[in-house]
């Protein structure tokens, strides 16, 4: 089922830079969106009923990432940069992009569930917005039955 996504690549790329304007309006900096996107696979429900097919989010790794979201707000604040990001005096030990990539995959310290609920949820409802999008891309590029059919393969 993996080779589905490898075939839409370039579609993927498209609905990026048009999705780009969502994703600057939300709550999330394009840092924390690419953490986000690449904690979130996708997948196609009813891939076997054309009428019923839709591409989801599946958001099962986005808790594991949640504290590092928290950390890029603190290391861009830091920085001066991050609009609405808050710089709440936590740890953000362990150096650079490697303890980052730790962290986010809960390997290094600052473990623990950060986020709130409030968080995971918004992450969810806009991988799923984007997810729409790239269905709605796709059909109208006139391809979503083979993408559809690909993924059942």
């Amino acid at each position: 089922m993996a080779n589905w996504t490898d075939s839409i690549v370039g579609d993927r790329m498209t609905v990026d830079r048009e999705f780009n304007d969502r994703v600057q309006a939300s709550r999330f900096s394009g840092q924390e969106w690419g953490l986000i996107m690449t904690a979130t696979e996708f997948e196609i429900e009813h891939a076997d009923d054309e009428e019923r097919a839709r591409i989801v989010a599946d958001t099962e790794k986005l808790p594991q990432i949640m504290p590092e979201l928290k950390n890029i707000r603190s290391q861009m604040g830091a920085m001066g940069g991050a609009a609405g990001g808050s710089n709440d005096g936590s740890d953000s030990s362990g150096g650079g992009v490697f303890g980052s990539l730790k962290r986010a995959f809960g390997l290094g310290s600052g473990g623990g569930a950060g986020g709130s609920d409030e968080e995971l949820e918004a992450a969810e409802q806009l991988t799923q917005e984007y997810a729409d999008a790239l269905q709605q891309h796709l059909e109208a590029k006139g391809k979503w039955n083979q993408v559809r059919i690909a993924y059942q393969e």
